[in-house]
């Protein structure tokens, strides 16, 4: 063979062998409707293109929005990961029997799509898991006024970088759409310390949800190094704390993006990352059924609040467990319940669409089992609580009407394109402790296939 064609030959295969790597893009003609949701997106974009819709790479800290009192390093991101998985931290129980059983994650799993499997996650008090979280049931044996559990569904913690504000009533943050509800704030310290609502839901969730994270935890599971990595400049006194480890976890949670979805990868040039009933369920969301209008931006959500008449989690026909303690009339308030302002009433945070496959309940109050079902709810438009105003309720409520074919193509979009298929990459590899998460009970060890007893 002559050098010129040696030089073709090994240029062509080298050329290949590039393209089989991660970040190939393949090649393909886009369709016509390709152009044409290439064309609505930029619209909707104000000119910029797919990259207004596209999620930063986990670890580029300088793309993901983060709140200037607690900026993200690797470190810090490091730590987080570890203590929002580690039961270790439960060492704050109301029955000491339970004591190191339960973590963050029993509410926020990867496998769930960093919610609850169940219409109401379970922390302390909790038994089991199953495979995605459907599995955990309530300890028999536990006073059940003293197990942990909420008032409303788990909120998802994917994307969640893109939002001032937690919770379904956002009642977490100083920032944003929380300017001018100082006066709400008297039980909720820091927001007076000026944190966003990320940061804010963590160090509030470490107390609500009873966990322990301090000098003796740190030095007990060898966490010391790790928070000393993470915080370096702060004093020795604030280092080992749990306002430090909730920083830590908050940090972490902002890196819990969906980058690898589907439609990511569409966005990104992949014109065969999507199916053609996929797109034109994408043509129905950015167009005719204007779910746009609330999901939008790279994390498909808006910072507001809405009024879907969607029922409560104990209005339904599956059993949940009601605590005394509970205010469930100011809960079904919504936003309403936090700012006292009556048009705010049973309006509740809009959430991020993606990995929702990765679960089985929705809405708010779990009133929902499918997302066709919940599609299908906000295209015929009759609440499931009658007590809400007309007037509160959305807009784009019933005000849409789609076809079952529509209905079908958007159902499909939502739930194939908008899943990213590898949230094990935000699971650590082991713990400090040694413990099994996303919870450390027998029942639980079992279903995780856990061997560390």
């Amino acid at each position: 063979m002559k050098p010129l064609k040696i030089i073709l030959v090994v240029a062509i295969i080298g050329l290949l062998i590039s393209c089989a790597g991660d970040d190939y893009i393949p090649l393909e003609e886009p369709t016509a409707i390709d152009l044409q949701l290439e064309t609505v997106l930029n619209t909707l974009a104000g000119g910029k293109g797919n990259s207004y819709f596209i999620l930063p790479a986990s670890d580029d800290f300088k793309a993901i929005p983060q709140d200037p009192l607690n900026p993200l390093t690797k470190e810090k991101v490091a730590l987080g990961k570890l203590l929002l998985h580690d039961p270790a931290t439960g060492g704050n129980p109301k029955d000491p029997d339970n004591a190191h059983l339960y973590s963050c994650a029993s509410c926020h799993a990867a496998p769930s799509g960093f919610s609850s499997g169940k219409i109401q996650g379970i922390g302390e008090g909790g038994q089991g898991f199953g495979l995605f979280g459907e599995g955990r049931i309530l300890n028999p044996q536990m006073n059940s006024e003293l197990i942990d559990v909420q008032p409303l569904r788990s909120p998802n913690l994917l994307n969640l970088a893109y939002q001032d504000v937690m919770l379904w009533d956002g009642k977490f943050g100083s920032t944003g759409i929380n300017i001018g509800t100082e006066a709400q704030w008297d039980n909720i310290p820091e927001n007076k310390m000026g944190f966003e609502g990320v940061e804010v839901q963590a160090m509030q969730g470490l107390k609500t949800h009873r966990l322990k994270i301090d000098k003796n935890f740190a030095d007990t599971y060898g966490y010391i190094p790790l928070f000393d990595q993470a915080f370096p400049d702060l004093p020795v006194e604030q280092r080992y704390t749990d306002k430090a480890a909730a920083l830590a976890i908050a940090a972490f949670e902002r890196t819990l993006l969906s980058n690898r979805a589907p439609w990511q990868n569409y966005l990104k040039g992949d014109k065969m990352a999507m199916s053609d009933t996929e797109k034109k369920g994408a043509l129905l969301f950015f167009g005719a059924a204007k779910c746009y209008e609330c999901h939008n931006g790279p994390a498909l959500k808006d910072k507001k609040f809405h009024a879907w008449g969607m029922a409560d989690i104990n209005e339904g026909t599956e059993h949940v467990l009601i605590q005394e303690a509970m205010n469930m009339e100011n809960t079904a308030l919504g936003r309403g319940g936090f700012t006292k302002n009556a048009a705010d009433n049973y309006k509740f945070k809009t959430p991020t669409l993606y990995n929702l496959a990765d679960n089985t309940v929705y809405g708010h109050g779990g009133s929902f089992n499918s997302i066709r079902e919940v599609i299908a709810y906000k295209n015929n438009g009759k609440p499931q609580k009658s007590v809400v105003p007309v007037h509160q309720l959305a807009s784009q409520f019933g005000a849409i009407l789609l076809s079952e074919t529509q209905i079908d193509q958007l159902t499909a979009f939502i739930s194939g394109a908008l899943r990213d298929p590898d949230l094990q990459r935000y699971e650590p590899l082991g713990l400090n402790s040694g413990m099994c998460f996303p919870n450390n009970d027998t029942a639980s060890r079992i279903d995780s296939g856990c061997d560390n007893g």
